[in-house]
């Protein structure tokens, strides 16, 4: 088949490069010449495992390329994705589809036969209806259908989660449509991978519940473990007693500073959004974003609590800055939150982040960047773990110690034990859902 995937985004490249690997002749689009430019190049713009060497390949074999002209690649597409952005729009908490909006409309005029057009952006129910309208408008003679089909892609792990999906949903209006989209998964259909067809709104919808709810079970066991905290109990075997729950299950009960991202704060806000649009108030998930953004203000007192009352002046190592490992993305990671607010406390922050830096130096002015968490610690006054990067979770702890000015230590994302920290001559240590015994005491 013949793919247009417009938009060159983190959504908009992975399904491009991916649908590329199924064997279609993928045309990959956007309207920034540079993008472009650093893609015919075979630069990847995203730091993604993987997604560089997958590229190549298909770009080698033929099936992958990309272009600025978007009427070109449309020409004769059987089916054409809109992935581009639908950030929250400023003041009222709705997503923007003006983007969305505007591709459509290029979309009809260059229809040159059937096509179906798949929003694969995140978009608020009713979207796809919209997108109908607008082409429809811009070319009363196209031929054509819609088709919603959000993704589900992890960020660090989005070509597994493609390639090997726990389910791929297709909203449509008729068969002809549907009958397309499962050729343009005909390998996942081949695979027994779950294919769910729905209508238009309902696969709208799916997306949106599907990561409200799991960002609700992220901040639900941040509020226990603030309660842990105060109870004596240990979040840790909080988490693991509630997962061994097949009803509940596992994933997302690790507690920590906060969820961020480029998918849960501003989907729950346009859930909750749509809610009061709809005269159906969202309560948990607009309960579920405020908890949220206490949750990160309540770190900032905890690095405050282990530097004796006071960050001014004080010397603190940031050890992470993107919202989760292995992805260079900072769309409000938490520490977006702590670490400006260290530094208009008077800390002097340093941040090592094996991928941060592209994007944080803009995002975090004040801060000293880093390669090395041992450069970092050296005559610091506090170590802050806030993104679990595989080389922070085999620190020598002893060797941490040893070069700071004061070894206090605040494990954000329960890495360590208080146990490891008095071993290696930490006097100080608080972490996320476990009381505070005091280590110096």
């Amino acid at each position: 088949m013949k793919i247009a995937m417009i938009g060159t985004g983190y959504v908009g490249l992975v399904s491009g490069v991916c649908f590329s690997d199924f064997g279609h002749d993928v045309v990959c689009v956007d309207k920034d010449p540079a993008k472009i430019e650093m893609l015919e190049a075979g630069k990847v713009p995203i730091y993604e495992p993987g997604l560089d060497a997958l590229m190549a390949k298909n770009v080698a074999a033929g099936r992958l390329s990309f272009s600025g002209d978007l009427a070109k690649a449309v020409d004769r597409a059987e089916a054409i994705f809109i992935a581009v952005g639908t950030p929250t729009r400023r003041g009222d908490g709705h997503a923007d589809l003006t983007y969305v909006m505007a591709a459509a409309e290029e979309i009809a005029t260059a229809l040159t036969g059937y096509a179906v057009i798949v929003t694969k952006s995140t978009v608020p129910v009713g979207t796809n209806r919209q997108v109908k309208h607008v082409v429809s408008k811009a070319n009363p003679d196209a031929e054509y259908d819609v088709a919603s089909n959000p993704e589900f892609l992890r960020e660090g792990a989005a070509i597994d989660d493609f390639m090997r999906p726990d389910r791929v949903v297709v909203g449509v209006q008729n068969d002809r449509a549907a009958d397309v989209m499962a050729e343009v998964y005909r390998p996942l259909y081949l695979r027994d991978f779950p294919i769910m067809t729905t209508d238009l709104e309902s696969a709208e919808m799916i997306k949106y519940a599907a990561n409200a709810f799991l960002a609700t079970k992220i901040t639900f066991i941040n509020e226990i473990a603030a309660l842990c905290e105060r109870t004596g109990a240990d979040v840790k075997m909080v988490s693991k007693g509630m997962g061994l729950d097949g009803r509940i299950g596992n994933k997302f009960l690790h507690a920590g500073p906060g969820y961020g991202g480029s998918c849960f704060p501003k989907d729950t806000q346009a859930l909750a959004r749509m809610g009061q649009d709809h005269s159906m108030p969202m309560q948990i998930t607009e309960a579920v974003i405020k908890v949220n953004d206490e949750v990160k203000r309540r770190m900032i007192d905890k690095i405050v609590d282990i530097c004796e009352g006071s960050v001014n002046g004080k010397t603190i190592a940031i050890l992470g800055v993107t919202f989760k490992p292995n992805t260079d993305d900072m769309r409000d990671a938490p520490a977006l939150t702590i670490v400006p607010a260290l530094v208009g406390a008077g800390a002097k922050v340093r941040v090592v982040d094996p991928q941060g830096q592209r994007e944080g130096q803009d995002l975090l002015p004040g801060v000293n960047w880093l390669d090395d968490a041992y450069k970092a610690v050296q005559n610091a006054d506090a170590t802050v773990i806030l993104t679990e990067w595989n080389e922070f979770r085999a620190l020598n702890l002893k060797r941490v110690a040893n070069r700071m000015a004061r070894p206090a230590l605040a494990d954000l994302r329960n890495i360590y034990s208080e146990k490891d920290a008095k071993r290696a001559g930490f006097v100080a240590y608080t972490s996320i859902g476990r009381a505070d015994y005091g280590i110096s005491s």
